[in-house]
């Protein structure tokens, strides 16, 4: 318990010492728990003045969790040499009832198809030297009624308006889901603002128009992925006509026969060969010129290729930094799967708004909590994973509970050896000198 202790201290400002000394509770169960992480399973774990009807009290606690979540990056994983990106996106949790608040049907990647459940809307902060993501802000997506999403515009007719004259892109009309990122994205970089982060990794659902204005009103450029089919046009480099504007569209961009200038580098895995392609070009639905990587690989035995188009609003950035950033918006699934995994936003229980809130909120801090705790034993174990550092606090919850029922106080050999025996339990990789030990 005393590292959890020193681990939270940082959020002393932000929460009262009742709902610290309650969070502690919790935070501590959740590292020993082996089953199910509900509320009831939790009050199982936890240590006299952790009950059940206390952590309920918690659950309907009202929580600046933005604060939280930040502050314990800021603490604990921060490095201020570092370079930084935001990532986003959506994790949808199967849920079998029908009273939990924002219950709706979202559409599931993993089912491949829209199911029974909650939505939450997630903001990491990507460590590009580590490679590691930490999750900033989350918060629930209700399900929209069709009602709501707003008419589509009606279709005008074939060829230019008469009388019609160029304008600057008028605003485009934003989804709701789009709506609700941009607030999150607002709210973060208020929070995190003496931290220099200029770009946002978001998935090929965000690699509209809408979605990049969303962006660059937020003051970042966006990094995504375009449609493979996407009609792109290089910029036109001809002679100016006799008569009339030049022209700012040139050739459409051929994937099968993509510019040789362009190719930046090549890469040779066993019989695919991976080519890298980088151009500024025009996309007639975005007024401003696209940052574009195409990665192209070819098999070489059996001919077949495929290819995936990587755009930014950032000019400025190279063809490997471009796919090198977009490839760390991976790191935000893996949040997702710790959360699910270890810490309970598969599994709570909670209907109301406020507890169903605190309980998908949790489970992130837990990710970054648990991020902090392994920092030591990885310096010695770099292979010491969430699993092992349950074992360990679940090893000293069964010590603890063997040492109260024990008639008189033991040595500390006996200490040592039920140590080494419970620490084994459930654990992927104990340390070697515990292996000999047992």
């Amino acid at each position: 318990m005393s590292e959890i202790i020193a681990l939270t201290h940082c959020l002393v400002p932000y929460l009262s010492r009742t709902t610290l000394r309650q969070l502690r509770h919790m935070v501590f169960a959740l590292l020993c728990i082996s089953g199910r992480v509900t509320t009831l399973g939790l009050s199982r774990w936890t240590e006299s003045g952790g009950s059940y009807r206390t952590l309920q009290r918690w659950m309907h606690t009202p929580v600046d969790w933005g604060w939280l979540l930040w502050t314990v990056v800021r603490v604990h994983l921060l490095d201020r040499d570092g370079v930084y990106l935001l990532a986003g996106d959506e994790v949808v949790v199967s849920k079998a009832g029908k009273t939990t608040h924002g219950l709706g049907r979202f559409y599931s990647s993993l089912a491949q198809r829209p199911i029974p459940a909650v939505s939450f809307l997630a903001l990491s902060l990507v460590d590009v030297k580590q490679r590691r993501s930490y999750p900033l802000r989350v918060e629930q997506r209700l399900p929209v009624k069709a009602a709501e999403t707003g008419a589509p515009a009606p279709k005008r007719g074939r060829g230019r308006p008469q009388g019609s004259k160029n304008h600057v892109k008028a605003m485009p009309f934003l989804s709701p889901e789009l709506t609700l990122l941009a607030r999150l994205v607002h709210a973060t970089l208020q929070i995190i603002s003496p931290l220099p982060v200029r770009h946002i990794v978001l998935d090929g659902f965000f690699g509209t128009y809408p979605a990049t204005w969303m962006v660059r009103d937020t003051g970042l450029h966006l990094i995504s992925k375009l449609r493979h089919n996407a009609a792109l046009y290089l910029p036109y480099t001809g002679a100016k006509p006799r008569r009339g504007p030049t022209p700012r569209y040139g050739d459409k961009l051929n994937y099968q026969q993509l510019p040789a200038t362009a190719l930046v580098h090549t890469v040779t895995d066993g019989e695919v060969v991976t080519e890298t392609y980088h151009l500024t070009v025009l996309h007639k639905d975005f007024p401003e010129p696209l940052n574009v990587v195409v990665l192209v690989k070819v098999h070489h035995r059996t001919g077949k290729h495929a290819h995936a188009v990587l755009f930014s609003t950032d000019l400025s950035l190279s063809a490997v930094q471009l796919a090198d950033y977009y490839s760390l918006r991976f790191q935000i699934e893996f949040n997702f799967r710790d959360a699910k995994q270890f810490w309970g936003l598969e599994d709570f229980m909670n209907v109301s708004e406020q507890a169903v809130t605190n309980a998908a909120n949790l489970a992130f801090l837990m990710v970054n909590l648990s991020t902090a705790l392994l920092k030591p034993y990885r310096q010695h174990h770099p292979d010491f994973s969430v699993l092992d550092l349950k074992t360990h606090f679940r090893a000293r919850r069964y010590l603890l509970e063997t040492i109260k029922s024990l008639p008189v106080s033991p040595d500390d050999d006996l200490f040592s050896r039920l140590w080494h025996r419970f620490i084994r339990l459930g654990g992927i990789r104990p340390p070697a000198h515990l292996q000999d030990a047992a």
